[in-house]
């Protein structure tokens, strides 16, 4: 059996893998991994395509040309396609599926789930701006660098990822 049609990768080897695409990310593009910033980049080209006047403000403007920003919005296609191509290849795809806590809180219909799927996405990426780094950012990048802010940054993302966890599922 291949590794690529195994029910699940190991934890360790994909790791390994993460860990070492800092190198060339480092050597090639001169930044850590990280994935926040492809948001600015396709919401600063959506906003000038409309606006152009946009592009007077500074932090639009920085992220909307140049490899640095698009390597970003690259890895995140990778990665969405590269999870797709998983799920198939494994034969375990997860159309449809619904889960516990989702139907706890009444979540269960389609338009909700994605509503709250959407809300949450957006939380996420505005919460990951504000800290300058999302979590794969912080978290793989941040760490390897040994970056104060970083450890600190995944403390309370474990932290509250364990209350909010702890919450959803005494409701059930």
């Amino acid at each position: 059996m291949s590794i690529l049609t195994q029910r699940a990768w190991s934890p360790y080897l994909a790791g390994i893998v993460v860990g070492l695409l800092q190198i060339p990310a480092f050597l090639l593009m001169g930044t850590a991994l990280g994935t926040s910033s492809s948001y600015v980049t396709i919401s600063a080209n959506l906003a000038s395509f409309v606006d152009p006047s946009i592009l007077e403000i500074k932090y639009a403007a920085n992220h909307v040309a140049g490899a640095k920003n698009w390597w970003q919005v690259a890895l995140i296609v990778g990665i969405a396609l590269g999870a797709f191509i998983s799920s198939r290849l494994s034969g375990t795809p997860r159309w449809g599926h619904s889960p516990v806590w989702a139907k706890a809180m009444g979540a269960h219909t389609p338009l909700r789930r994605n509503m709250m799927a959407s809300l949450g996405g957006f939380i996420m990426v505005f919460g990951a701006r504000i800290a300058d780094g999302c979590t794969s950012g912080h978290g793989v990048s941040g760490i390897a660098q040994l970056a104060i802010g970083s450890f600190i940054a995944v403390t309370a993302m474990f932290g509250a990822g364990m209350i909010a966890a702890n919450l959803i599922y005494k409701r059930v």
